[in-house]
């Protein structure tokens, strides 16, 4: 599919969205409908928009253009759910989420092709259309964080307001978006690494300290994260271990398109790093450090009841993790492979914490749970299919099986 086509579809389905809704606005369950279908539908075209940059079929510019059209569609249809009459339903969530499908920040894949330089971390605005003004882009944000302030309970509406935020430079505002994300929702690489960028540049443009652990809490979710990597290389640049950064750096390179502005875009770093660290220009780059275990941590033994083993579907992902018994939701440990119906072993413990003051070592008691995702995001979505232990103690062995499927 064409990059055409994808905005046609998109353009299509914001429209219908926007006609039909208030007409069966006394349907209720008529409008949930038609807003999940239509949220399915912009995924798959944002996944596939995703699908071409890396297959090398668009560049990143063209993506960046392509993506900065959907985040102005995506707040000028949460700014039109302000007008429309309301139904008996609460409309803020939905509006909120339907917007963060389809909104990716605009600044991504420009800001990747600088993040090669060990300073990377300088952010770069995508132009919006040309016939979007600063002004427009201002208030649109603006109705966002008012309709953030009135219903705080969305997690999605703060991601969208923290991406738009550092869209627009404004990074305190946007580290601030992002923690209550945090808070509010199991963050995944991207959320990681975005809120470990933005947090960098309200502290003098610096990954020291806690946005360096953001970034390797990230590459624990997702080794071939380009963006943790790409950051995770300038912050062991930054601490004087061009060894290390040389290591991520490498992989980023690897792993993105050959001819990419983001792969082109690490070469400086990697000459650089290769001569801080007295290398020649052909020796072979290290390997990337992996966190260490952490002694104890849980042995979980997953298995799929083999009633749900005919929903399983290539490319699923499993996770595998640990919340406390009580109290936040959020997991102290977290894992992440590629689903199977064969058993699978996994180990927790400290060195798979989504966030420094959140471990396992310190929980009394823990539930673990294990979810197959369709999508690869940590965040559950109806049709997951999952599975919870009763509480148990934070060491020794645990066997769970995936029995339900997300409502």
């Amino acid at each position: 599919m064409t990059m055409f086509w994808i905005l046609a579809a998109i353009m299509v389905v914001v429209s219908l969205g926007v006609l039909v809704r208030p007409l069966l606005a006394v349907k209720a369950p008529a409008i949930d409908d038609t807003a999940q279908t239509n949220l399915r539908v912009l995924r798959d075209a944002m996944a596939e928009l995703d699908a071409e940059l890396a297959a090398g079929e668009l560049t990143a510019e063209q993506h960046a253009q392509a993506r900065t059209e959907l985040e102005r569609r995506a707040l000028e249809e949460t700014a039109d759910d302000d007008t429309r009459p309301s139904s008996a339903a609460p409309r803020g969530a939905r509006a909120s989420a339907l917007a963060l499908a389809v909104l990716v920040p605009a600044t991504a894949v420009l800001l990747y092709a600088q993040l090669g330089d060990r300073r990377g971390l300088d952010p770069v605005l995508a132009q919006p259309p040309a016939h979007a003004t600063a002004a427009d882009i201002d208030t649109l944000v603006q109705r966002l964080a008012d309709r953030m302030k009135a219903d705080p309970a969305d997690p999605q509406g703060w991601l969208l307001l923290g991406r738009a935020y550092a869209g627009l430079q404004r990074f305190d505002e946007a580290r601030d978006a992002y923690r209550e994300a945090m808070q509010r929702m199991t963050p995944d690489a991207n959320l990681l690494a975005d809120y470990a960028d933005v947090l960098a540049m309200t502290q003098g443009r610096t990954l020291a300290g806690e946005p360096e652990k953001l970034v390797l809490q990230a590459l624990t979710l997702d080794p071939d994260h380009l963006k943790s990597l790409a950051l995770a290389g300038s912050a062991a640049f930054e601490r004087g271990d061009p060894k290390a950064a040389l290591a991520h750096w490498t992989r980023a390179k690897a792993l993105a398109p050959p001819d990419s502005p983001f792969a082109g875009g690490l070469d400086p770093g990697i000459a650089e790093a290769r001569a801080a660290a007295g290398l020649p220009a052909d020796a072979p780059a290290p390997v990337p450090p992996t966190p260490a275990a952490s002694a104890g941590g849980l042995q979980v033994s997953v298995r799929l009841d083999p009633a749900l083993a005919g929903q399983l579907q290539p490319g699923d992902t499993l996770f595998v993790f640990a919340r406390a018994a009580e109290g936040p939701r959020m997991p102290v440990a977290i894992a992440r492979l590629p689903a199977t119906a064969e058993p699978v072993q996994v180990t927790l413990d400290d060195s798979s914490a989504m966030m420094p003051a959140m471990r396992l070592s310190g929980q009394a008691r823990v539930v673990v749970g294990a979810r197959v995702s369709r999508t690869g995001n940590a965040t559950p979505q109806p049709g997951d299919l999952e599975g919870e232990s009763v509480p148990v103690a934070p060491s020794g062995t645990v066997e769970l099986q995936i029995d339900r499927v997300r409502r």
